[in-house]
């Protein structure tokens, strides 16, 4: 019986990868046989997540990309171009959440560099992937939202807004895409212990309001991310398109 979680030979970059969620998810996509672009804004970190891969038997490089330059966006899709001919798989997990106050306080720097990360960075790799997928005959986008894009977290109202764009990007790609052979869906993590969430994390007194909501009452490690990813970018998926996996402790439960 084949093994429908098998990525060998398959190409995939991941954003965010250097630390936290990108990072498990990068692991898993190699354990799993993938060759695995590491990118995130500086090289330093994204090298040793990939000296970690290729120490343990897999197969990495890094990239240095920043999602919020469209110069470097374009750039790292022809260095994957020229070096492998191919991309499979992209994971569109880089992010940023620079403000955390009321929404009437939200500033102009604020609000544009979280939209040019969130939103025009999300879709422009998209698109930019997903070109170099239709050459090859299909691949499958997975773009790591938010349960916040569903129920806006506290405090976090400009970041609350880009994760809706992004669910609503996912649905509008996996719709134009389909007969592309381009498969997109999104992962919804709830609360995981990342540096990126430390705001929440490490704060006893929002960590307490917040664990009220998740029937499960605790924080997510970001290796319990990877294995919905695995899934969605593999064979396993093959029926699966424009759809959003929460992985939140029952958290959208209500």
């Amino acid at each position: 019986m084949n093994n429908a979680f098998d990525l060998t030979g398959k190409v995939a970059l991941v954003t965010g990868a250097s630390r936290g969620i990108g990072e498990s998810i990068a692991k898993s996509l190699a354990e799993n046989g993938a060759h695995v672009i590491i990118s995130s804004r500086k090289i330093e970190g994204c090298q040793q997540v990939a000296d970690s891969i290729i120490a343990s038997g897999g197969s990495a490089e890094a990239i240095a990309c920043h999602i919020g330059e469209m110069e470097q966006i374009e750039s790292i899709f022809q260095q994957i171009e020229d070096s492998h001919g191919k991309l499979d798989i992209l994971v569109n997990n880089a992010a940023t959440n620079p403000y955390f106050g009321h929404v009437l306080d939200t500033d102009l720097s604020a609000f544009q560099k979280t939209i040019d990360v969130n939103i025009r960075g999300y879709f422009f790799m998209s698109t930019l992937g997903g070109k170099l997928m239709k050459k090859n005959g299909g691949g499958s986008i997975i773009n790591v939202a938010s349960v916040n894009g569903v129920i806006p977290g506290p405090m976090q109202g400009i970041y609350s807004i880009t994760k809706a764009a992004v669910i609503s990007m996912t649905k509008t790609f996996a719709k134009e895409c389909a007969t592309l052979g381009i498969r997109v869906n999104a992962l919804l993590p709830g609360a995981t212990d990342t540096k990126f969430a430390s705001a929440l994390v490490k704060n006893p007194q929002i960590l307490k309001q917040a664990m009220a909501h998740v029937p499960m009452d605790r924080v997510a490690n970001p290796d319990e991310m990877s294995g919905a990813v695995l899934y969605l970018a593999s064979d396993a998926s093959s029926y699966t398109t424009g759809t959003c996996l929460n992985v939140d402790g029952g958290y959208l439960l209500g």
